[in-house]
Parts: structure tokens; sequence; C-alpha cells
């Protein structure tokens, strides 16, 4: 703990160093782009205390002092933020372009999800790439009103289970099973298997998973801020985050290595025909950049979007 304790506290004296001596550096600078108005910075941290805990209501107040466009200083993260529905219509239209990525967080940087995730990928070939896929194989009205049967299926499921325990005098965690039932049904889409039941453990480790990468993608990380202080993740938070990745990765591995072992086995022809075989067929075609880490990536996305939307 002694040792962590120096450790944090070189950290931070090294990156209040070079933030004041970059600092510096820019003001020797002239001829710089004119930024917005915005609040006064403090050395080192910037703004970051003065958006408080309720940040939303602190930047709707600071627009009425500083108008429509402002700037903030997060650490060392100059961030404009915009305010005005004209506005930010005007910049997402016309500079769409240069506003279509987005910063990567440190948390996003666990497993190399970033540089595979349609989420956190920059605008390239690559990304059309993959985003044509995603509307092909995965969101297409059509393959939702397939599933029109499988999800009634679902829904009888969980009600019987629910009556039977309430007949048995059983107590039953609703939320549980409405989580499995809506696993199910997903799984039942990508994969054409239940990958839970209502009485294992299974749905309640994926449920965590999901729910620990969420919530750690959102958490407030001082690596985000102070970007040099990635190299010591003093909250713990990618390291975290990894730990999720590679047990999300674990299970859709096994599936799409058992998936591949039977199409080897019994032949196209007794293929599932669901989500999982089309992106497989798609990875095996010649003129393709789709890999199995790619798939990966759009199956975790897939599901946070189904499962949290």
């Amino acid at each position: 703990m002694e040792f962590l304790c120096y450790l944090l506290l070189i950290s931070f004296v090294w990156a209040s160093v070079h933030v004041l001596i970059t600092s510096n550096l820019l003001r020797q600078k002239s001829g710089g782009p004119v930024l917005p108005p915005g609040p006064r910075q403090l050395p080192i941290i910037g703004n970051i205390l003065a958006l408080g805990n309720k940040p939303h209501r602190k930047l709707a107040n600071l627009s009425k002092t500083y108008g429509p466009l402002i700037t903030l200083k997060l650490g060392r993260i100059t961030t404009i933020v915009i305010s005005s529905p004209v506005i930010a219509k005007e910049a997402l239209q016309k500079h769409d372009q240069a506003l279509s990525s987005r910063p990567t967080r440190d948390a996003i940087r666990a497993n190399n999800h970033y540089k595979n995730s349609i989420i956190w990928l920059p605008a390239s070939t690559h990304w059309k790439f993959l985003k044509k896929v995603s509307a092909v194989q995965m969101f297409t009205p059509q393959k939702l009103d397939a599933s029109q049967t499988l999800r009634q299926e679902k829904v009888q499921e969980m009600l019987d289970y629910v009556h039977e325990n309430f007949n048995n005098g059983h107590v039953v965690d609703v939320g549980r099973v409405a989580f499995t039932t809506l696993l199910n049904l997903i799984s039942n889409t990508f994969f054409s298997f239940d990958i839970a039941n209502y009485n294992s453990n299974l749905s309640e480790e994926f449920s965590d998973l999901v729910v620990n990468v969420m919530e750690l993608a959102g958490k407030p990380n001082i690596a985000d801020y102070f970007p040099i202080l990635r190299l010591v993740d003093p909250q713990g938070v990618r390291r975290k985050m990894n730990i999720c990745f590679k047990r999300l990765t674990q299970i859709f591995d096994s599936i799409i290595n058992e998936r591949t072992k039977g199409r080897s086995s019994l032949g196209a022809s007794k293929a599932s025909h669901d989500v999982l075989d089309g992106l497989l067929i798609l990875a095996k075609e010649n003129d393709t950049e789709l890999s199995y880490t790619d798939i990966q990536a759009l199956l975790l996305v897939s599901v946070k979007i189904r499962l949290f939307n």
C-alpha cells in the first residue's frame, strides 16, 4: 500500500511538471486557434472541480454566461461544449467528418477492444464495412420480424416458470428471470440455442460481466484527463475491464469454435442460418476483411445494445 501511494505521488508530480512545461510552451506560441470563451481554469486540473456532481446543470448555467459554445479544460483535455441545437446541427452536418470519431477512453483500451469495436473505431473503410455488416446481418426488419415466434415462445417459457414456482410457494427473482429470458432470446437469434436457464449461474455471470463493462466504460477515470497516467492505471479501471473482456471473449470463443466444428462435420446444409452462421460465412469469403476478432466485437456490441436499449 505504501509503495502504491509513492507510485501515485510520483506519477502526479510527473504529470504536473509535464503540464506546466507544456502550458508555458503554448503561451509562447502565437497564432494558435481561437477557442470559445469559458470559465477560468485552475492550474493542472483546469475546470474539473467547477463541474461539480451535477455537470449537466452546471453546463446549463455556464451557457447562460458564456454562450452556446464553451471551452473547458478537463485536466489535459480541451473540450468544446455545444449547448445550442442549431449550432449542434450545423456542426454535425457540415463538419461530420471532423467530429465523427470519439476520444478513446482508457477503459476501452483493455484487450485492444477499441481497435475492433464499431463504436470506437474512427470513420474509415473498415468502419463502414462493419457498419454494413451490422445493418445486413443483425438489425434488418426482416430478421426482427422472423424472431416474432421465438419471442412469443421465450415469453411463454418465462410465464410457465413463474407460474410453476408460484404454485410451489417458491420465491422468484423477477429481474433475474426477465434477464435470462432476454438473454436466451438474443442467444437464439445469434446462436440458435439458450445460453442459460433459469436455475443456472451463467445468466447471472453474463449479466454481471455486461453490466460491469457498461459501468467501467462510463466511470470517471483520472487517466482520461491526464493521459500520461495511463502508464500506471491508478484506479485500476483498465485492469478490471480487461478481466471482463477476457471472460466475455472466452464465452464467445467457445460458441464460435463449437459452431465452426459443427459446420465442418455436418456441412453447410445443416447450418443454423442464424446471425453467427452469416458472420462465419462472410468471414470465409476471400474478398472480405471480417476477422473472428471483429465477430467477437460485433457480438459484444449487439448484446449490449439489445440488453440495455
